[in-house]
């Protein structure tokens, strides 16, 4: 219910939502001014755009961010992934179909493969590939000349990218997760589009569930509705908005079952930890990859749940939330002890038998 990744299905659903243009974007004031300086010099220019990267976690906007940007310069759009090109020559056919303008969107480019990658590098900087016919001695590189075109990629590990791929955009945008008065300003439209009528406390209510992101937003927003249209509500407020995401088990705070099932492990099983990654995911009944991927990151911005090179450990914010007294003298000078044990030691170094403990 709260993961930010979308399923097939969903998107295209949020299709109908996303905004059109960069004044209807809602958030991301400082991308959005920067991405309308670049594009209002390229159009003034009369030509296309410089190639555009956008990090950050998912559901933040980058594909819609990536559609805007083609709306703006009056261009088509061709989509694709990094996953969907594992050969060079993949690449090859979709650059060498591109017209002269067109935007091409790389969704999720870092898992683009090394052939491939090597190949964008020319056809970036220079409108160019080479492609090689024949094998062996006999092997010859035919150029291939492009027409200029925007290359749009998006990702949520920027730090995956090597650096000459990274040098070669000319814009790179980051964006950020959402404050609460941002998310009601995105419920508002999307309830506007859905023909919904929602009171500010409902927006509000909604809103701070959202974990900072507008596709959970939107998502909850249409449980909400669900709800809403089977017990007969015309008007969502607080109240309906509350025991709608409570029959999905989404708190006050945006935690879920499985949120909520790892900080009762910790507080619970292993007396506030720490504890490693794969016990504790055991312990929950989950893969380690899901615990680690799905749930700690949101918890550990949450100040909920902490790291240290010996597992994972409950903060006294996790015991506040659940409603469990901690244990006598957790806070304060235990938790400093925990938060150091096995920690850095003399000159900033960490063990490697300390480190190799997060994985348990």
């Amino acid at each position: 219910m709260v993961s930010a990744d979308g399923e097939p299905e969903e998107r295209m659903i949020e299709a109908a939502l996303r905004p059109k243009s960069l004044d209807d974007f809602v958030g991301q004031k400082r991308v959005r001014e920067q991405l309308s300086l670049v594009l209002e010099a390229s159009r003034l220019r009369g030509r296309s755009a410089d190639h555009v990267l956008l990090s950050g976690p998912p559901g933040l906007g980058k594909t819609t961010l990536a559609m805007i940007i083609a709306a703006e310069m009056n261009a088509p759009l061709r989509i694709t992934s990094g996953p969907a090109i594992q050969h060079a020559g993949d690449l090859a056919a979709i650059l060498s179909s591109l017209s002269e303008g067109e935007v091409l969107f790389l969704d999720e480019i870092h898992r683009m493969s090394r052939p491939a990658e090597e190949m964008l590098y020319m056809a970036m900087e220079d409108f160019r590939v080479d492609i090689v016919v024949g094998k062996g001695a006999g092997a010859t590189a035919i150029p291939l000349d492009l027409p200029p075109f925007t290359l749009v990629g998006a990702t949520t590990r920027a730090g995956l990218l090597p650096g000459p791929l990274r040098d070669r955009f000319g814009f790179t945008g980051h964006l950020e997760f959402y404050a609460v008065d941002e998310l009601e300003r995105v419920l508002r439209r999307s309830a506007g589009l859905m023909d919904l009528a929602v009171n500010s406390a409902g927006f509000a209510e909604i809103a701070k569930r959202s974990r900072g992101t507008p596709r959970i937003a939107n998502r909850l927003l249409r449980r909400v509705r669900d709800w809403a249209l089977v017990h007969g509500v015309q008007q969502i407020d607080a109240r309906s908005a509350s025991a709608a995401l409570d029959m999905y088990e989404v708190d006050a705070r945006g935690l879920d079952r499985l949120d909520r099932a790892v900080l009762h492990a910790l507080v619970s099983k292993f007396h506030g930890g720490p504890v490693g990654l794969s016990t504790l995911a055991i312990a929950v009944g989950e893969e380690t990859e899901t615990v680690e991927t799905v749930a700690e990151p949101y918890l550990v911005r949450e100040g909920l749940l902490g790291r240290t090179p010996r597992g994972r450990i409950a903060m006294p914010a996790a015991y506040e939330h659940l409603g469990i007294e901690p244990p006598a003298g957790y806070a304060a000078a235990s938790l400093s002890a925990r938060l150091d044990e096995d920690g850095p030691v003399a000159g900033g170094t960490v063990p490697l038998f300390a480190t190799d403990q997060l994985d348990d």
